[in-house]
């Protein structure tokens, strides 16, 4: 005795099908729609757009390039140690600071400053820096990448939330002083 009237095997199948595919549509549904929408209701995280103390600006002696370590202001519990971000200070004349991305312009590859010959170096693939962040040669088709940066209170600060991506560079005038392209 069924109160809706008989039902056939293939209708019930066919109603189970249809309820199945229903929740898994809706559970797929959910991200998708979280993703459409996330400009709207999510923003961006606290701290993206914030300044970060590197240190003290005696931490940078005169005409000397020093690696600084900063911690992510936009991390997740599980990041650990990769949140510590590395980048290069310069402290050109001790008042003038530059602040350089540690990764090469080219596929990203981290830099190495040698301050006997003044050059930044790439291991990946032979690219090199003067140490104003300038390409001096090799596959990188522009500078290093350099960071927003301010003193307040002697301390130097870097501006994060700006992913270094082609087209701030730290130098993109060539020698002869014409601009060159933003993207290679």
């Amino acid at each position: 005795m069924t109160l809706l009237g008989p039902s056939t095997r293939r209708e019930m199948l066919m109603k189970l099908g249809i309820a199945f595919n229903t929740i898994v549509g809706a559970i797929l549904a959910v991200p998708i729609v979280k993703y459409i929408m996330s400009p709207v209701i999510g923003g961006e995280k606290s701290g993206y757009d914030s300044w970060l103390s590197l240190g003290d600006v005696t931490q940078f002696p005169a005409g000397e390039t020093r690696l600084a370590v900063y911690r992510n202001p936009v991390v997740n519990p599980w990041d650990g140690d990769t949140a510590d971000l590395p980048c290069w200070v310069r402290n050109v004349d001790g008042q003038n600071f530059q602040v350089f991305h540690i990764n090469c312009a080219h596929l990203g590859c981290p830099v190495r400053w040698f301050p006997q010959s003044k050059l930044f170096m790439c291991p990946c693939h032979g690219g090199a820096y003067y140490e104003d962040g300038s390409r001096a040669s090799g596959p990188p088709e522009r500078g290093l990448f350099a960071y927003d940066h301010k003193i307040e209170t002697g301390q130097l600060f870097i501006k994060t939330g700006q992913i270094p991506a082609p087209g701030i560079a730290s130098s993109d005038a060539s020698s002869d002083g014409e601009e060159k392209p933003p993207c290679a």
